[in-house]
């Protein structure tokens, strides 16, 4: 299976529906070995701590942390984002991930060309993926992301409006 190296973001968006039917959380697990950094998960708990739609989001994914890979890594003192983004594109690099799953649409730019032969998706990207393999209907998933898009305040993200709208016109 293809290894998915995520990061807070993304698994905290991945959360936001990891009630729903389907559940996109356990459609990534089923589809790829998703491997975090020890300090995506201590993100996560701290996350966890706060009474708000992403605190219960990042609950959820740590409630489901035996499906997940937990590596530890050594971060780039240079590298100019938080310790979670520093160690998943760390880890992404070092294991030759096939993908890595990061929500943090202002920092794209840096840390795509960070990646050496990983490619970068966010969780539009990683649904639409889904619709394309058979695992997501189309109406299912255009329903998730915009639960994400309404809990995450993605309404005037240009960027999730373009995978939205790419999503429905599939």
């Amino acid at each position: 299976m293809a290894v998915l190296i995520a990061d807070t973001s993304a698994l905290v968006s991945l959360g936001i529906v990891a009630d729903a039917d389907p559940d996109p959380l356990s459609l990534c697990l089923d589809a790829y070995d998703v491997i975090v950094p020890k300090t995506v998960i201590d993100e996560l708990e701290e996350v966890a701590s706060y009474d708000d739609d992403h605190g219960r989001a990042a609950a959820a994914v740590h409630d489901r942390t035996a499906g997940i890979a937990v590596r530890s890594v050594s971060l780039d003192a240079d590298f100019p984002l938080d310790d979670g983004e520093n160690a998943a594109v760390t880890l992404a690099n070092e294991t030759e991930a096939a993908l890595f799953c990061c929500d943090e649409f202002t920092q794209l730019g840096l840390i795509h060309p960070s990646l050496a032969d990983t490619r970068l998706v966010t969780t539009p990207t990683l649904l639409s993926a889904f619709v394309r393999a058979d695992r997501l209907a189309t109406d299912d998933a255009l329903a998730l992301l915009d639960e994400v898009i309404a809990a995450r305040s993605w309404d005037a993200n240009s960027y999730v409006q373009r995978a939205r709208s790419l999503l429905d016109d599939a």
